[in-house]
C-alpha cells in the first residue's frame, strides 16, 4: 500500500470522513468499471459500487493493510456477485444508456458510418462475450486485461490463488477469442486470419 492511501486509511479509521470521501475518489471508477464490466448495466453497477464503499467503510477497523486497491476489489467483487445472484436475467441497457456510453460515440478523425457502426457492433459482441463468462472468469479478465490488476492483486481481491487466477484468464481469454472469432469479420484485418 503507498503511503498517501497508508495515510488516508489511518486517518479514516479514525474517523475522518473527508479522508475517506478521498479513498472514495481514488478508486470509484476502478469499483465502477469492475461491476459494470461484470453485470453489464451502468445503472445496477453504480448501485454495487454505492455499497462497495459503504460496507468499506464499516469494514474499515478490519483492514490489515496490503493493497487498498485489491482490498476494495475485493468488496466490489463480492458485491457484485450478490447483485447478479439476486437478478439472474439478461442484462439490460437503454438506449439512452448506449448512446451516452463513450464507446459508442463517433470518433472525431471522420469514421464513416459503416466504420463506427462495425465498432458498436464489436464492442457489442465483446460485451457479450465477456457477459458469457462464468463469474470467476468475467473477474479474472476484466481485473486483469480491462482494469490493469498484478495476477497478485486480482488473487487477492478475489481470494484465489495466483495459479487459479492465471487459469481463469487464460480459460476466459480463449473463450472470448472463440466468441469473437465466429463474428471475424468485425473484426480488424489483422485479427481475421485463422490461428
Amino acid at each position: 500500500m503507498d503511503s498517501e492511501d497508508a495515510e488516508l486509511v489511518a486517518r479514516s479509521q479514525g474517523g475522518d470522513l473527508t479522508a475517506f470521501n478521498f479513498i472514495v475518489q481514488r478508486y470509484q471508477a476502478q469499483v465502477l468499471n469492475l461491476s459494470s464490466r461484470m453485470l453489464g448495466n451502468r445503472h445496477r453497477a453504480e448501485d454495487v459500487a454505492q455499497e462497495t464503499f459503504i460496507s468499506a467503510y464499516r469494514a474499515l477497523d478490519r483492514f490489515r493493510g496490503g493493497s487498498l486497491r485489491a482490498w476494495l476489489l475485493r468488496i466490489a467483487a463480492n458485491a457484485t456477485k450478490d447483485a447478479m445472484r439476486g437478478t439472474r436475467r439478461r442484462p439490460e441497457q437503454s438506449l439512452d444508456e448506449s448512446l451516452s456510453n463513450p464507446s459508442f460515440q463517433p470518433r472525431s478523425g471522420g469514421d464513416s458510418p459503416e466504420e463506427y457502426a462495425e465498432r458498436a457492433e464489436l464492442n457489442e459482441q465483446l460485451q457479450r462475450a465477456i457477459l458469457s463468462l462464468s463469474v470467476d472468469h468475467r473477474a479474472a479478465l476484466v481485473m486483469i486485461d480491462v482494469q490493469g490488476l498484478s495476477y497478485q492483486e486480482a488473487a487477492e481481491a478475489t481470494g484465489a490463488s495466483i495459479g487459479t487466477i492465471k487459469s481463469r484468464l487464460s480459460r476466459a481469454r480463449a473463450r472470448v477469442r472463440d466468441l469473437l472469432m465466429e463474428r471475424r469479420e468485425l473484426l480488424p484485418e489483422k485479427y481475421r486470419q485463422n490461428q
